[in-house]
């Protein structure tokens, strides 16, 4: 009898350490971070949907090293707070491999300080501001930052003979704040007035007086650092006070004309900086828009695009380095094959010569005309 309970004892002891790691026999767990319910939700849900796809497509070409990769999914419902909570369910629960996360800036640059210590590795697809990699040397990123589509949209409005420009921007979210002071910054440079700096608070949807304020100056154009939702409204609401000038934008514009009952008119004319266009006929994008249609039948925005490449990454990080559990060494050479790899992904080449995570690649720029997306230039 001593001796059958000894034996139970070990084979329990060996059912919980398999379980308690971070793979089983057949599957290497990642885990991911993003909003998927709250006010930032189709941001989580569309970019989810991009690292779904490629997961998915992975597995069923035979995983990594024959297991296959399982995603390990909280939601952090756009708060801080809630995704260092999901990042240590992620580190001390799930013993995940890698972490793909997270969304918007202000809780991927939480994550990034929360994760300093433990050397996890952590692409986020989309999170722009500067500070996200900041902080130790485990956090990537597959996006461009603030910093460069700033200065991109800059330099498009040099390029345009723009000499006044002004800003209406969102003072509640580090994104747009980011790309406002960076914008700011790259006029000055230019010789490119800022006529007007208008701002708002979390939760706004009047933007009557500041619409006011900025139509008195007289610009050449009006810069709108923000998500889609709040740019169709300033756009609607400039348009019906008969505001003219034409406005520019940034990634977070993308997805704007899939706004239920929007009138798509008051966005003619819209220049906006982006991660890729589906005018790309290279067949990694053309293959990405076809399968990510027929499986989700919707079109992707560049947050499922860069969910795709970010999973991609990590994913050809995760094989290289040869690593199926977590450990501080698994996380080191997974950290190590990221920083040396070179992908060509839905939004472009991308290589990681700069010592923060941030890649290097290029920006591109759209312009909505006649109610469509359509190709401006790559910068």
């Amino acid at each position: 009898m001593k001796k059958f309970l000894a034996l139970v004892l070990v084979f329990a002891m060996m059912f919980t350490m398999a379980a308690c790691s971070g793979s089983s026999d057949d599957t290497i767990k990642v885990g991911v971070i993003g909003c998927y319910t709250g006010e930032v939700a189709v941001y989580g849900n569309t970019t989810f949907q991009g690292i779904e796809l490629y997961v998915d497509e992975l597995n069923a070409n035979g995983g990594i090293n024959g297991k296959k990769v399982e995603l390990v999914k909280y939601d952090d419902k756009g708060d801080a707070t809630e995704a260092v909570n999901a990042y240590n369910k992620l580190v001390s629960a799930d013993n995940v491999v890698a972490i793909i996360g997270s969304v918007t800036s202000t809780p991927t640059i939480a994550v990034s300080q929360a994760s300093e210590a433990d050397g996890v590795p952590i692409i986020t697809g989309t999170a722009t501001h500067l500070d996200v990699t900041a902080y130790g040397n485990n956090m990537f990123r597959a996006c461009f930052v603030d910093d460069l589509q700033a200065k991109t949209m800059a330099n498009v409005a040099k390029a345009n003979g723009v000499t006044k420009a002004a800003v209406i921007f969102n003072n509640s979210d580090s994104y747009s704040t980011g790309v406002q002071e960076s914008f700011v910054k790259y006029c000055g440079e230019l010789g490119i007035e800022i006529v007007a700096s208008e701002s708002y608070g979390k939760d706004a949807t009047d933007f009557s007086a500041q619409l006011t304020n900025i139509a008195a100056k007289n610009p050449e154009i009006i810069f709108i650092p923000e998500y889609y939702n709040n740019v169709y409204l300033v756009a609607k609401q400039a348009r019906e006070m008969g505001v003219t000038v034409p406005f520019y934008g940034v990634d977070g514009c993308d997805g704007v004309l899939g706004i239920e009952g929007a009138d798509v008119s008051y966005l003619e004319g819209i220049l906006f900086c982006n991660h890729y266009t589906t005018a790309d006929e290279s067949e990694v994008v053309q293959s990405f828009l076809s399968n990510y249609k027929a499986k989700y039948n919707e079109d992707p925005t560049s947050f499922s695009a860069l969910g795709y490449d970010a999973a991609l990454i990590m994913c050809n990080a995760i094989e290289a380095a040869g690593v199926t559990e977590a450990s501080p060494e698994a996380y080191a050479k997974v950290i190590e094959a990221v920083r040396a790899s070179a992908t060509d992904g839905v939004t472009g080449h991308i290589t990681y010569e700069n010592a923060d995570g941030t890649p290097t690649k290029a920006t591109k720029v759209i312009e909505i005309k006649g109610g469509e997306y359509t190709f401006y230039g790559e910068y």
